[in-house]
């Protein structure tokens, strides 16, 4: 699965604002975004900057905002329904933020739960839609924002060149984040170095860009491990993080979640699990052919034995069509040569008729004989006479109809019989 990581470039703080008093976004310089493209999400495949309309394309699209944009704040996440989680947070944090709570955007730490203590990052909401709108624009669907870097238990400190700084270590700058959390500092100033022996109380892994790798390992006095910026953003891909909340989340839900999981069960880390579903779905072929073969014989073998039947018990007959309707028939002959009633002549129909007449009704006046069927007479007949007279037949295997004051009489149908 393909990843495509946009870089967005960070806010700019001084500048024209619009007529309507919100900040104007930073738009992207004449060389484009900066991006990184991962054809599994685990290394880099490619990276650069380009205009917007030549970007790659990838499976899954995200973008990183700078470390610039965002501040972090530490609050007990408060009770309340999700319709008015947002307003509940504006309202716990309107004394820690610069800006009025209607210019900001908040977005939660994964797996935050009410009651327990959650990191809040904000980023200014007009500024975020705005890029989001333009990526959206040039046919890039963004499904999450991540931060390049956020407060955790494992301290970490990341030194980079700024945009657009001086020559000189003044160029330095150093992201530093723990459990306290995230604080960007300039090297060529005497607070960094102040924080210096805090920041090493505990063990930190520290990380440069290859351009002030050494710069930052003479500033800090050991080792840093060198992680491009390509490489720090690939690793942001891989956290749960997602920027993209309340009045900012994808639209489509339903459909997106469905598409992210489609990509993840395509995704290299999900190929046993897709071998082991491909397995067992081949067995269940096999098994159900295997099955359906097998009950084939054993149909085979019973129509086999019905033909032999039927050849053994009537040898005149020479082309075998349908033998259990050919044993019934070949049967029916040889009764009526016999001279013995079957149970669709008269007199089996007049006996089944007698046993069940009504009492006080007197004896038939007419009656009409077809094969298999009765038709009598009975003007007279109450519903419950009717209705009794069907069920003392019915037990036997008789149909029973009424109509015009005559009731007809003849063989039920067994279930599945042909005829």
């Amino acid at each position: 699965m393909s990843v495509l990581v946009i870089l967005i470039p960070p806010r700019a703080r001084l500048g024209a604002r619009a007529a309507d008093g919100a900040e104007a976004s930073a738009s992207p310089s004449g060389e484009g975004y900066g991006y990184v493209l991962s054809a599994d999400g685990l290394q880099v495949s490619s990276h650069g900057r380009a205009q917007l309309s030549l970007l790659p394309r990838a499976d899954t699209v995200v973008a990183v905002v700078a470390d610039s944009d965002l501040s972090w704040q530490r609050i007990t996440l408060p009770k309340a329904p999700s319709g008015k989680l947002r307003a509940a947070l504006g309202g716990l944090l309107e004394e820690h933020l610069l800006e009025d709570d209607e210019l900001l955007h908040l977005a939660l730490a994964p797996g935050a739960q009410a009651g327990a203590p959650v990191w809040v990052a904000a980023m200014h909401k007009v500024w975020l839609r705005g890029e989001l709108e333009r990526l959206e624009k040039g046919g890039l669907s963004v499904e999450r924002v991540l931060p390049c870097n956020w407060p955790g238990d494992t301290p970490q400190g990341h030194f980079f060149e700024a945009t657009g700084a001086s020559t000189g270590d003044a160029r330095i700058m150093l992201c530093h984040a723990d459990e306290s959390g995230l604080s960007l500092l300039r090297l060529d100033g005497s607070l960094a170095r102040a924080l210096l022996s805090r920041m090493n109380e505990q063990p930190t892994l520290w990380t440069a860009e290859p351009a002030v790798a050494a710069p930052a390992e003479r500033w800090l006095g050991s080792s840093v491990k060198v992680q491009t910026e390509a490489e720090r953003a690939l690793q942001a891909v891989r956290s749960l993080w997602n920027l993209r909340q309340f009045d900012l989340a994808p639209r489509h839900r339903g459909t997106r979640a469905l598409r992210n999981t489609m990509r993840q069960l395509l995704s290299p880390a999900w190929r046993p699990v897709r071998i082991g579903l491909a397995t067992l779905l081949l067995l269940q072929v096999v098994g159900l052919n295997a099955w359906a073969w097998h009950q084939r014989q054993g149909l085979t073998a019973q129509r086999m034995a019905q033909e032999k039947l039927l050849r053994d018990t009537f040898p005149n007959v020479r082309a075998v069509l349908d033998a259990p309707l050919q044993m019934r028939r070949e049967t029916e002959v040889l009764r009526t040569a016999a001279g013995r009633a079957g149970d669709s002549d008269l007199e089996a129909l007049l006996g089944a008729a007698a046993s069940a007449w009504p009492e006080g009704q007197g004896p038939v006046q007419t009656l009409r004989f077809e094969p298999g069927r009765l038709t009598l007479s009975a003007p007279g007949w109450s519903e419950q006479q009717l209705s009794q007279f069907r069920d003392r037949l019915r037990p036997g295997g008789w149909a029973v109809e009424s109509a015009e004051g005559r009731v007809s009489l003849s063989r039920a149908a067994a279930p599945g019989a042909r005829s």
